[in-house]
């Protein structure tokens, strides 16, 4: 479950991170008393308004609407309600939305952490996630803060640092001490980053998180170690024990066919192609995928209907893989093991019948417990369903009805 930057910053200070203040407006008439307030709270006069999107390159995107960028600084309060108004409620293209952008319903108003001293501030990338190969978490940072961390490693990769950390003995002592190092810091910026790392690490940990990262962590001109942005992903799997955490999802953000699958326990994510799927297992999915594309298809969704596909379900699932206009078939492709293949046949039949005249070709294979007899369900259906044992023989169907 992704989160937004201002949820990222609230989890980040409750475990000791210390993050850039701000306040979130979701209506540009609150914009200018929430700002006295946090200039009242900050002392600082400049205020930073940043729009709330699961998306990065928020800097560098536009908002179609008034050509605004994601984030906008005011020196001063008096024109930040102009400033909102160019953002919020606008559609936000970054390189990491679709051409149509995401709309903005909240923005953050947030402190100047820029301000002058005795030395220029600086800025850092810093992330934890799991690292795969390892078996282990890993610490990746870098001075090339601000930047975009797929461009620094393919320039300058050697600019970029990694600290594995063994989740069975924690982060130790000397690996924190060992990133303030390698990122050039001395005196008090040393020891406030050493404190940032162990306090970043342990609400990676706390929050059974799958991924942090701060774009950019900011040497303050007098040696603070500050958040200024946070990108984080919670493992869904662990949210039965962050029901805080749980609430802090926002199904705006998300895929509507996607929410729709998942509040009828449906696995399903939506991609670019033509042919439909249907499967039970993941594994199994991506066999599946992989038919289609050898076939000269392309797969327009992945969707996992699990151990129970009776007719609610399936229907359910059909429903789902038709609201993608661009389907012209569907694979419904599945192995019989705790389910019974006659029952996901009648199912099928049932559902197709419920639904009326289906407007794509349906390749139904099933494979398993009662497989004959589920073949002989669909062959007598008088549908138009098309039955296949083999997985080449679906396969050739795919090819045939699509040419």
């Amino acid at each position: 479950m992704n989160l937004h930057e201002y949820q990222g910053k609230s989890i980040l200070e409750s475990y000791g991170v210390t993050v850039q203040r701000g306040v979130v407006v979701d209506n540009a008439a609150d914009a200018m008393s929430k700002a006295k307030e946090l200039q009242e709270l900050t002392g600082t006069e400049g205020i930073v308004v940043k729009a709330q999107i699961h998306a990065g390159g928020r800097g560098k995107g536009v908002v179609t609407e008034t050509g605004s960028n994601g984030v906008v600084f005011c020196p001063s309060i008096d024109k930040l309600e102009d400033k909102v108004k160019g953002i919020l409620g606008g559609h936000l293209v970054t390189k990491q939305t679709s051409a149509e952008g995401k709309k903005v319903n909240k923005v953050l108003l947030a402190e100047d952490v820029y301000y002058p001293g005795a030395q220029e501030p600086s800025e850092i990338y810093m992330s934890v996630l799991l690292d795969r190969e390892s078996e282990r978490n890993v610490i990746m940072y870098s001075t090339e803060g601000g930047m975009d961390i797929e461009a620094v490693a393919e320039a300058t990769p050697h600019l970029i640092f990694k600290e594995i950390v063994d989740p069975r003995v924690g982060l130790q002592g000397f690996q924190a001490r060992r990133v303030a190092f390698n990122l050039g810091l001395s005196g008090q910026a040393h020891k406030e980053m050493v404190k940032f790392v162990y306090a970043l690490y342990k609400a990676y940990e706390g929050c059974d998180a799958s991924m942090f990262e701060i774009n950019p962590v900011l040497r303050t001109s007098d040696d603070k170690i500050i958040a200024v942005d946070s990108k984080v992903t919670l493992d869904d799997n662990a949210l039965y024990r962050h029901k805080d955490y749980a609430d802090m999802r926002d199904k705006t953000e998300e895929d509507p066919l996607e929410v729709e699958a998942g509040e009828a326990g449906l696995n399903y994510v939506n991609l670019d192609g033509n042919v439909g799927c249907m499967v039970n297992g993941a594994g199994l999915a991506m066999a599946t995928m992989d038919i289609i594309k050898l076939s000269g298809g392309n797969p327009a969704n992945f969707l996992d209907v699990g151990g129970t596909a009776d007719a609610e379900r399936v229907e359910k699932a059909f429903r789902i893989i038709l609201e993608d206009p661009n389907v012209e078939a569907i694979l419904v492709n599945i192995f019989g093991g705790i389910v019974r293949c006659d029952r996901v046949a009648q199912g099928v039949v049932d559902a197709y019948k419920n639904m009326g005249e289906i407007p794509v070709p349906i390749i139904v294979r099933l494979q398993g417990t009662n497989a004959e007899e589920a073949k002989q369900l669909i062959d007598a259906s008088g549908l138009n369903v098309h039955s296949a044992v083999q997985l080449q023989e679906a396969a050739d169907l795919v090819k045939s009805v699509l040419s």
